[in-house]
Order: structure tokens, then C-alpha cells, then sequence
């Protein structure tokens, strides 16, 4: 009976657990995407939890960051979501899936820049997984309709559009890019990259 009794307790302390988790990825997001430099005690503190709480589920800042991206970008993937971009025609659904996917990026875009600073790319590239099928089922469909171009892979140009879309998100922060030409610039550069060669390449 005594067994029984102590093990009681046990629901509650997860459910905290669980609670004080959410409550850190929830400010670790917003703190971070207003500044990559936020601290480890700032995000404590923002979530209302000590840091030793924060540390007994994140124990270096590089843990906290990556389960932070991790959450920002399944919270971005249900914004993505959309049948149209299956039914769509290519060229069309990929101009939409690229502003949209820049929508939520550029809200997001510090946090991505403080990834940058202790995850390594590869890592990155992992969280964004989930999203980057999506483009690479809309790439496929559309060299199979003959809208894209097919002398290069649906994986190579998945990786173009990861690489380009937060190259633009790092020009953006730099001031070299003005908020009001991304979506632009974004959609004719991946457009004219997409689009079917005229003729075959030479080596």
C-alpha cells in the first residue's frame, strides 16, 4: 500500500513536466525570433521556470535551440498545409508555397539565424524535412506535367529551394534585401531556376 501511494504523485510531476516543456518552447520561439541572442535566463524567465528547471530538460543552449526549431518548424509545417498545392498547377502552387513558406520564415527568421550559430547546417536541414516533402512532391508533379526541368533531381531542386529560401531570410536580416522585394525575388528566382532548359546543357 505504501508502494502504491508514493507512485501517486508520479502523473502530476509529468503533467508539470510537460507543462514547464511547452511553457519554454513557447518563449524560447518568441525571444528568439525577435532576438538570436537571447539568453538561457531570459528564456527561463519569459516561460516561468527556474533555470535549473530549464537545464533539467535542456541542458545547453544548443539543445534548447534545436528542440525550439524543432517546434517552430512543426508549427509552420500545419501553416503550410494546403490541398491546392497538389491540385494547382506547378508553377502556381510553387509560387504560392514559396510566399507562404516566406510568410512564416520571416517571422521566424532570428530563430533560424541562431540555429545558424550552434546547430550545424545538416542539423538544420533535418528539422525542415516534413516541409521539404512537400516541395519535393510539387517538383516531381511538375517534371512529370513537363513545367519543370528534368536534367536535374527533385532532391537537388529541394536543396535549391532550402538554400535559397533562407539565403534570402539572412539578406533580409542584413538590410541587403528590402522586405517588400522578397516574395518577389524568391518566386523568380525559383521560377526561372524550375523552369524546363531550351536546350540540353553541355558539360
Amino acid at each position: 500500500m505504501a508502494k502504491s501511494a508514493a507512485r501517486q504523485p508520479v502523473p502530476t510531476r509529468r503533467a508539470d513536466a510537460e507543462r514547464n516543456i511547452a511553457a519554454i518552447l513557447e518563449a524560447g520561439t518568441r525571444l528568439l525570433s525577435a532576438d538570436p541572442a537571447a539568453s538561457v535566463a531570459d528564456i527561463a524567465k519569459a516561460a516561468g521556470v527556474g533555470r535549473v528547471t530549464l537545464y533539467g530538460h535542456f541542458p545547453s543552449r544548443e539543445a534548447l535551440v534545436d528542440a525550439v526549431l524543432d517546434h517552430a518548424v512543426e508549427v509552420a509545417d500545419a501553416v503550410l498545409a494546403d490541398d491546392s498545392l497538389d491540385t494547382a498547377p506547378a508553377p502556381e502552387a510553387m509560387a504560392r508555397l514559396l510566399r507562404s513558406s516566406w510568410e512564416v520564415l520571416d517571422r521566424h527568421r532570428r530563430l533560424f539565424l541562431a540555429a545558424d550559430r550552434v546547430l550545424a547546417t545538416e542539423r538544420i536541414r533535418e528539422h525542415h524535412e516534413r516541409p521539404l516533402r512537400r516541395v519535393e512532391r510539387l517538383v516531381v508533379r511538375g517534371q512529370r506535367a513537363g513545367v519543370f526541368r528534368t536534367d536535374l533531381s527533385p532532391g537537388w531542386l529541394v536543396t535549391t529551394f532550402f538554400s535559397i529560401i533562407h539565403s534570402a531570410a539572412q539578406e533580409r536580416e542584413a538590410g541587403r534585401l528590402a522586405p517588400e522585394e522578397v516574395e518577389q525575388v524568391l518566386v523568380k528566382t525559383m521560377l526561372s531556376l524550375l523552369a524546363p532548359a531550351e536546350r540540353p546543357a553541355r558539360p
